[in-house]
């Protein structure tokens, strides 16, 4: 018997995978490849475009090969991308012009603190974000002044708009709402971009990708890339896929994804909360828009979390694995003398400090490898909880569920620290490798009428582990003020 499904592609800042995601909900298997990431100079973030579109359709052509073997119908695609990764090609040959430049790229940070102070105000009630170290226009400017081909050549956008562009045939030209967001310069309410901004920086608003709902008319697969032709029904930004995916639907619910870093997100409702920009890393974002309706969310992000275990295990081989700590970890109380703060690559939230450095504190004789993997997994999860502080006091209402998701996720150790530090019940998704992936595919999905709502696409998951807080509410505040402390200390 045929079952329909949606062909989605996840393209992320380190590989590219495709699945399908039949009308159960369910993903079938996950196709992946590897992208590379060039770091020419320290503040130099890069990738071949070429190699993201070329490696997107051999995944994706490899779950359109598995949905015909096991009767799967392909009634529509989504894609989720990387999030403020930018790329500069030609309109006629269909080739890049320069490296794509990786949202992690700071060439221009100095330059861009200096708008700031006049800036900031501006863009924080507009856009729901600072100037901040990045600005993807700021670098399409400096290239648009070196190339040597007429104007109305050039095509520029996002991952998505690169990747929309290719696998329409070259029909659709736009960037979805998630992704215009990342990019700065998109003003939340009016589904515009800021046209003072961008001549601010440089760039012409005329060459600007439109922007469109998340789930709007990205047009149709080329069936001589992917051999078949169906609607792309929708694309998103990751982390606003994970949003969906992970249950966030209603105002107040959360959702956590640890990885190399560590976002909370946290869905607020149709209006943009009053008072941002009040708290530092927290910004404003469209959850996703539908129908020419925006959601919106608050994300915050914590640099070190996944790397921080890494570090730890690869660079200084304290220990085997991120599970041999979790494992030492589990059965060693938090201690009360030794503290780890895991600012290994500057700090966000709860206040901006790039140049923070990270610290490992009230060592002893006394202090075992059980210890001292207690006191970094409790260190990781202070820091997280900050973020989660964060969001709550942006939106002013309690968090009422956090799914978590993510290679850390595995620990329980770290996730009863969390839950005990943040005073939130915590629910371990089951399959949170393919969030973004799924998140989009049910947005697609919805709109094709694969399910009756998000809502209904969503209730196929399976209940996750939960993690209660066991913390007394009074022993929690004390324990958390004290590593304000700690940070405070690590910060002066």
């Amino acid at each position: 018997m045929t079952r329909r499904g949606i062909l989605a592609v996840d393209e992320g800042s380190t590989g590219t995978r495709a699945a399908v995601v039949g009308e159960d909900g369910v993903c079938g298997p996950s196709f992946y490849t590897a992208i590379d990431v060039v770091h020419p100079e320290p503040s130099r973030v890069e990738q071949d475009a070429e190699q993201l579109l070329r490696h997107t359709v051999d995944v994706a052509r490899q779950a359109v090969a598995w949905a015909g073997e096991n009767d799967v119908e392909i009634v529509g695609m989504s894609v989720c991308t990387q999030r403020a990764t930018a790329i500069l090609w030609d309109r006629e040959t269909g080739r890049p012009l320069a490296p794509a430049v990786v949202w992690q790229d700071t060439r221009y940070a100095a330059e861009l603190a200096k708008l700031a102070p006049e800036w900031d105000p501006v863009l924080w009630a507009g856009t729901g974000r600072p100037v901040g170290t990045r600005a993807p226009f700021l670098w399409a400017a400096r290239q648009l002044d070196q190339l040597d081909i007429p104007a109305d050549r050039v095509l520029f956008g996002s991952v998505d708009t690169w990747l929309v562009w290719h696998l329409s045939g070259r029909e659709r030209y736009a960037i979805s709402a998630t992704n215009a967001v990342a990019f700065g310069g998109y003003r939340l309410r009016e589904h515009a971009w800021d046209a003072e901004w961008l001549a601010r920086l440089g760039f012409p608003a005329e060459l600007a990708p439109p922007p469109l709902d998340d789930d709007g008319d990205f047009g149709c697969t080329d069936p001589e890339l992917l051999g078949i032709r169906v609607p792309i029904a929708a694309v998103m930004g990751d982390q606003h896929a994970s949003l969906i995916a992970l249950g966030a639907l209603t105002p107040g619910q959360g959702t956590c994804v640890h990885g190399t870093g560590t976002f909370v997100g946290a869905l607020v409702g149709d209006e943009p909360p009053d008072g941002l920009g009040e708290v530092d890393g927290v910004l404003c974002l469209v959850g996703w828009r539908s129908a020419g309706h925006s959601r919106f969310s608050l994300e915050a992000y914590t640099s070190t979390t996944g790397s921080a275990l890494r570090w730890l295990t690869e660079d200084l081989g304290l220990f085997g694995s991120a599970a041999e700590i979790s494992a030492l970890a589990a059965g060693q109380p938090s201690s009360e003398t030794t503290w780890f703060v895991p600012t290994l690559a500057g700090l966000r939230t709860p206040v901006l400090r790039p140049d923070a450095r990270g610290l490992l504190v009230g060592l002893s004789l006394a202090t075992s490898r059980e210890v001292l993997a207690r006191v970094v997994l409790d260190g990781i999860a202070h820091a997280v909880s900050d973020t989660v502080d964060a969001l709550r006091a942006t939106m002013k209402r309690p968090m009422t569920h956090l799914r978590v998701g993510g290679g850390l996720a595995a620990s329980d150790a770290l996730l009863q620290s969390q839950a005990d530090f943040a005073g939130v019940a915590i629910e371990r998704v089951a399959d949170s490798a393919t969030a973004s992936l799924r998140g989009a595919a049910y947005l697609a999905g919805a709109r094709l009428g694969v399910w009756p709502s998000l809502a209904d696409a969503v209730g196929y998951q399976k209940p996750g582990e939960v993690f209660e807080p066991r913390l007394p509410e009074d022993d929690r505040r004390e324990l958390r003020a004290r590593w304000q402390d700690v940070l405070a200390v690590s910060l002066s």
